[in-house]
């Protein structure tokens, strides 16, 4: 089954999901959130970790010794896919570091190849100083 793009966000804060900072994470209702505003969600009831969804309302409970991210699946389907866009993005970044790179290569200024110019300037410049004194 494909993804859309708007399934590769999180509903919540409506970033990107990604494979350091926002884990896409399951609550037991199968809807996805990553894992920072699903920790910003979560509330200590009863002696149990509680998260509501906010799209069904569906109450995921957890014992506190875990944490969230140890308590709640990764959605597989999604980190699969933000590992073939992070790779894409990568190579474009890659590519244009190096588009960069051969841009600056060729428009490079080299003193030693300028060095006559400069003693020419440098001479010029004395001329015009004594020319005026």
């Amino acid at each position: 089954m494909g993804l859309m793009s708007e399934d590769m966000e999180c509903c919540v804060c409506l970033q990107p999901y990604s494979r350091r900072e926002k884990i896409p994470r399951m609550l037991h209702c199968k809807h996805t959130f990553c894992g920072l505003c699903l920790q910003a969600m979560s509330r200590l009831q009863s002696g149990l970790l509680t998260v509501c969804c906010p799209l069904c309302r569906w109450i995921t409970c957890t014992v506190p010794s875990l944490t969230l991210s140890g308590s709640l699946w990764v959605n597989t389907e999604i980190w699969d896919q933000i590992l073939d866009t992070q790779q894409e993005e990568e190579e474009e970044e890659r590519k244009e570091a190096n588009r960069q790179t051969q841009t600056t290569t060729q428009y490079t200024w080299s003193p030693s190849k300028h060095c006559g110019l400069r003693i020419k300037l440098q001479n010029f410049l004395r001329r015009m100083k004594h020319n005026v004194l």
